[in-house]
């Protein structure tokens, strides 16, 4: 999973959690009132009514006033710490109890009814303790059972995007196999052909051209897989300076300047004298700009245009090539994602777009690719970064 998608899915997860903990405080909230309702509707009406020919009486042995001291003093005492606090509760309950009396003279209390209506008067206790935590204990196995099942959806989504990610790695490996195959193949025949003697003139000399293209081709190949691997390494990090993005631009155009030419693509610069401050790792910028550039050159039409622009935040890079499919479109950052007709005729990698992705990403932006962009122009690449505040 990528730093973004752990982000969205760690900031959907505290919401969920927060959601729902609302969620069922508002019914322990709404089940205490109805609990409540029920209390002064229902039970103590009947037990008024029960008690009401009855005598009841409550004495106190001592001064009131000490008795509410007495009270006073054993909240208080539950603010002690620990075992002191209890002790302190302990010793003022003793007091407390030799200075309150109740006395229950009934009839109902008397004789075999009255054990039995103590046992009925326990039991209704107990019952009303238990219906009092009801509520308590519903939410904790509501909120309990909703988390346990958020988190093993997430556990499967885990599991889903691990056989993803394997099946994008195998492919990955595959394509590195058969891109690093075919001038391997092509270097063993053209060497073993050169070596045997086989080839004389200006053909040997084509072979020897072959053989160093080659050899580029595999170079710059195993340098893009290795930069790609390095951007995903735990212990890779950018090193941002405040600098000119128009600067950075300046210095990734030029030095593929013969390159447009070579294939007679005319270059649009437009770029403002005016700095456009902002911090970034100047190595992994241009290089992601680069990888933009060399992109228009392999797939730009021969003898078209090309255009590079700066405007404010957002970097474009736009030609008039051959038009991108859109199914392929939406895959097309993703490492080794190429259209057949490319990988068969241009003999790019696939991984410059991803790597140059990845780079906008740890700068806080996103690049994207524009179909639509018009001005004569079939696509463009646009890195949009956020304004330095």
């Amino acid at each position: 999973m990528e730093g973004g998608n752990m982000e969205r899915e760690k900031k959907s997860l505290k919401w969920f959690l927060i959601k729902k903990f609302l969620v069922t405080m508002l019914f322990i909230f709404v089940s205490e009132q109805l609990l409540g309702i029920f209390y002064s509707s229902i039970i103590l009406p009947g037990m008024s009514l029960m008690l009401k020919n009855q005598q009841i009486s409550i004495t106190t042995s001592g001064k009131p006033f000490l008795l509410l001291i007495q009270m006073l003093l054993y909240l208080l005492a539950s603010f002690l710490p620990g075992g002191f606090g209890l002790y302190v509760q302990h010793s003022i309950s003793s007091r407390m109890e030799d200075s309150l009396r109740i006395a229950v003279d009934s009839p109902l209390f008397t004789d075999n009814w009255g054990i039995v209506l103590r046992l009925l008067i326990i039991t209704l206790f107990l019952v009303l303790i238990l219906v009092s935590v009801l509520p308590y204990l519903a939410g904790a196995f509501y909120y309990c059972r909703i988390v346990t099942k958020k988190v093993n959806e997430l556990i499967e989504a885990e599991k889903e995007q691990q056989l993803e990610y394997d099946r994008r790695r195998n492919l990955l490996l595959s394509d590195i196999a058969h891109d690093i195959k075919t001038p391997i193949t092509t270097l063993c025949s053209y060497s073993k052909a050169l070596s045997d003697d086989l080839v004389q003139g200006k053909k040997k000399q084509e072979y020897l051209d072959a053989i160093y293209n080659k050899s580029m081709r595999m170079n710059e190949l195993i340098t893009l897989l290795f930069e790609y691997v390095k951007m995903d390494s735990s212990g890779f990090e950018l090193h941002k300076e405040a600098g000119d993005l128009g600067e950075i631009l300046r210095e990734s155009v030029a030095p593929l300047y013969s390159d447009f030419e070579d294939k007679k693509i005319e270059l649009l610069v437009d770029i403002p004298e005016i700095p456009v401050p902002y911090h970034a790792d100047k190595i992994q910028m241009t290089r992601a700009v680069t990888n933009l550039l060399t992109n228009a050159v392999r797939y730009g039409r021969e003898g078209g245009k090309a255009l590079v622009k700066l405007d404010e935040y957002t970097i474009t890079v736009a030609d008039d090539g051959m038009e991108i499919d859109k199914e392929f479109a939406g895959h097309i950052f993703e490492p080794f994602s190429r259209a057949d007709k490319a990988r068969s005729t241009k003999g790019g990698s696939g991984l410059g777009l991803s790597i140059a992705s990845k780079i906008v990403k740890m700068h806080g932006g996103k690049l994207e690719l524009n179909c639509e962009y018009g001005h004569g122009y079939t696509k463009a690449f646009q890195i949009v970064l956020n304004e330095l505040l």
